[in-house]
């Protein structure tokens, strides 16, 4: 009786154990961001204004509509035009500063709620989450049912790998089978996209396309290095990531301009795919190599708690390791980043449609902040500052039609838009710190786009993510059908 006794209380430890580890997972997804809650603000209560003496970057053309009037009705741009009579309706004064879409990143990996809030203290209305999990479901519910103020938040299904252990972080597949019931549970549970990702071989690769194009799901792909690099040109993938995976897959790590054309000639010959360059991702390598204070400085205080303590810390140390152990690294990194800029040059000047992607809330890369380093290096890879912006609004709200509502400044679109002091047809810099972000909208004031990034500032959640990421692992392994 008293083994019987114990096991019991074991057992009710244990359940006790795993009911406050569901309340804990549950819960703290909004511990702390109480303030991006549509409920609390007056914000929620006004979507429909009318802005005056605007000058407008449409983004639909090279061009700026100089005082002109934009009437948003419901969160919907509804008419634009010199004179715009509407009553009983909020004016917003532009005072001649430059109304343009709001900026769209198509490469995030998101770690909490916080984070929404510095991407819109960023100008970034729309973000494309390629690392997903089930915490992101119910992000995406929240915003959708408008309960709170946060990016249009898309989000594909965790990373689909081979049978190969890459790492916990990846979902390994050991069969076309599984794959494919994969597609299947990811489009009903609520799942925008696919990602494929680095092992996935051949035979599941295949089964995970053919489902994706029966279920209508369309693919995100991080190079396999199991399949050529021209498999991933197949239709139903519409971004490629990673200039890197230029390089290291495709050219086996050699910096050849003449093996580079062919690439951008397949690039060329497959006008359903758009390449997403996530260069700041990579050149945060050599800005850990060079500056040995980096994880302490204030850009890095922004990174979720967690993500500072595992991932920031360990890619730090191995790159200093690799500095110490070989002194040609820094200068090896350094050239692949410039070649990177060769590869934009080139994909731009063939038409390619250029999406821009940070690869922010993995390393050092910041969330929001990432985007303005990012579009710069567009700029320095020869684009235009017309080209430049047009990564992060027009080209990036072609790649998929749930994204096709967005990205210029047309009756009809969404009303996600920055108001800027400056033009940055003339200066990409005039895109930091907008003096007001229109989200679906609602608008955003610069005092509480700063608010937003003072309360990401050294957050204590780190116990929250870490529950988070292993309801994933729990979650997602035992979900996969024998």
């Amino acid at each position: 009786m008293k083994i019987l006794k114990r096991l019991l209380s074991i057992v009710l430890i244990f359940m006790g154990i795993l009911f406050i580890a569901v309340v804990v997972i549950l819960f703290t997804d909004t511990l702390g961001t109480k303030y991006l809650e549509t409920e609390k603000s007056e914000i929620a209560d006004n979507k429909s204004f009318l802005i005056v003496n605007a000058n407008i970057i449409p983004m639909s053309e090279d061009t700026t509509l100089n005082n002109k009037m934009v009437y948003i009705k419901d969160g919907i741009i509804t008419a634009i035009d010199d004179i715009i009579t509407v009553s009983d309706i909020e004016v917003v004064n532009a005072k001649g500063a430059y109304l343009m879409p709001g900026l769209i990143d198509m490469h995030v990996h998101l770690w909490d709620r916080y984070e929404l809030g510095l991407y819109l203290s960023n100008g970034v209305t729309a973000i494309r989450n390629v690392w997903g999990m089930p915490m992101h479901l119910r992000i995406k519910s929240a915003i959708n049912n408008n309960e709170i103020l946060a990016p249009s938040f898309y989000t594909s299904g965790p990373k689909l790998t081979g049978p190969e252990f890459i790492g916990d972080d990846n979902l390994n597949l050991s069969n076309p089978k599984e794959g494919m019931q994969k597609v299947i549970s990811y489009k009903e549970r609520g799942y925008d996209f696919i990602k494929t990702y680095y092992g996935l071989p051949e035979d599941i690769f295949a089964a995970i396309i053919k489902q994706a194009s029966i279920s209508n799901m369309d693919i995100i792909a991080h190079v396999s290095q199991k399949v050529p690099y021209s498999y991933h040109f197949n239709p139903q993938i519409l971004s490629i990531e990673h200039a890197e995976d230029i390089v290291q897959r495709a050219l086996n790590y050699q910096l050849d301009t003449l093996s580079l054309n062919q690439i951008v000639t397949d690039f060329r010959n497959s006008p359903h795919t758009s390449f997403c360059p996530t260069l700041m991702a990579f050149y945060n390598i050599y800005n850990m190599l060079i500056d040995e204070d980096i994880l302490s400085s204030e850009d890095v205080e922004l990174m979720n708690p967690s993500i500072q303590l595992m991932d920031s810390k360990s890619q730090f140390e191995r790159w200093q390791t690799s500095k110490q152990e070989d002194a040609t690294t820094v200068d090896r990194i350094k050239n692949q980043h410039d070649f990177h800029l060769l590869i934009i040059q080139k994909l731009n000047a063939a038409g390619v449609n250029i999406i821009c992607g940070t690869d922010a809330g993995i390393g050092v890369t910041i969330p929001g902040a990432s985007i303005h380093q990012e579009l710069a290096f567009y700029k320095e890879a020869g684009l235009t500052n017309y080209e430049v912006l047009k990564t992060a609004t027009l080209n990036a709200s072609k790649v998929h039609k749930m994204m096709n509502n967005m990205g210029s400044i047309e009756i009809g679109k969404v009303a996600n838009l920055l108001l800027l002091e400056d033009n940055p047809l003339t200066d990409l810099s005039a895109l930091k710190q907008p003096q007001i972000v229109f989200i679906n909208g609602q608008k955003l004031e610069r005092d509480t786009l700063n608010y937003f990034e003072k309360k990401a500032r050294n957050r204590s959640n780190l116990i929250a993510t870490i529950l988070r990421y292993i309801e994933n692992l729990i979650l997602e392994n035992s979900t996969i059908t024998e």
